[in-house]
């Protein structure tokens, strides 16, 4: 969720047909980490903070986006079906780097020995996303193989053709229909192979990133989606990820922009507009996430939340609708 930046007009929605009979409804990332816990340290929620935190999403978020097939997805697909909760969910697999990216503005280059192990890691992770999804058919209603490894600034670079291999052999050995999560600007040209692969279009809209107002946002975020739905018609696209931070540094965008009031104001009109027009679409992210980014507490990685990390509702939510 790194910024890139691309001007769009702002044409009306184009909505392929939904003839994969994706679910309908309101969406939501969810990753459950609290303060001590992060994947990097693999401290993970446990099964009762995971409830906790199902509870609360469960009213207004009946679709959650899960990124990776590690013990975080395990245990919340396990307190799904022990708890019987209503909820349908996206897999991911969180898919790491198999070549170097000099692109990339943090630091990309790793010694060949650290992507060899990455590409084992790879290979496993995805063994792992077909099991998942084979032990939950009736919770998991697709899976996404991989998020944000072909855009030009990512520090976890896949080339396209070993995308395109990862996405077949999921879709040998899954019922359920097979995506990749990217920024919409791949998607424009560089992912026209792997999108022929694909059974629906996953892309990423973030105006704040690009510089935007909230003013702005909702169209920008429009001419994002318009841009990538107007090359495949037919092929279902939704967005796997939209959102607005609530405090910032500066880092990558205007730090006037990130506040509670903006946010708020962009989930009105993002829900507004996706609702009306049929689209499925996951906001990033529902709790902050303090592991994220640098140690600078106004770090913007970290303050995506639409509840803080103590899962406090920010004003998006006790505004809602």
């Amino acid at each position: 969720m790194t910024p890139t930046r691309h001007d769009g007009d702002t044409t009306a929605t184009l909505k392929p047909p939904n003839l994969l009979n994706l679910p309908t409804g309101r969406a939501i990332c969810y990753s459950g980490y609290r303060h001590g816990q992060s994947p990097d340290s693999k401290v993970y929620p446990s099964h009762e903070e995971i409830r906790e935190d199902l509870l609360i999403l469960a009213p207004q978020w009946p679709v959650l986006r899960l990124y990776d097939c590690s013990v975080h997805a395990e245990r919340v697909l396990d307190v799904i079906r022990t708890d019987r909760l209503p909820f349908k969910v996206m897999l991911g697999a969180c898919i790491g780097p198999e070549v170097n990216n000099p692109g990339c503005p943090w630091g990309a280059t790793y010694t060949d020995e650290q992507l060899r192990a990455s590409v084992a890691e790879n290979e496993a992770e995805v063994g792992r996303l077909i099991a998942l999804a084979n032990a939950h058919p009736d919770t998991v209603f697709s899976v996404a193989v991989g998020n944000e490894a072909t855009v030009d600034w990512t520090d976890h670079l896949v080339p396209v053709h070993r995308m395109v291999e990862h996405v077949r052999r999921v879709k040998q050995h899954v019922q359920q229909p097979v995506t990749f999560c990217e920024n919409y600007v791949p998607w424009q040209a560089k992912l026209s192979e792997l999108a022929v692969e694909v059974d629906f279009i996953s892309l990423h809209t973030y105006p704040l990133w690009e510089y935007k107002s909230a003013v702005e946002a909702i169209a920008y975020t429009r001419a994002n989606y318009d841009s990538v739905a107007r090359l495949y018609a037919g092929k279902p696209v939704v967005i796997t990820e939209a959102g607005w931070c609530t405090q910032s540094n500066g880092r990558g965008m205007n730090a006037a922009h990130a506040n509670p009031q903006s946010q708020a104001a962009y989930l009105r009109d993002l829900m507004h507009w996706t609702d009306e027009a049929g689209i499925l679409c996951f906001v990033f992210e529902a709790f902050d996430e303090p592991w994220k980014g640098s140690a600078d507490p106004l770090e913007p990685e970290k303050h995506w939340g639409l509840y803080t990390v103590d899962r406090t509702p920010k004003l998006a939510m006790t505004a809602w609708p």
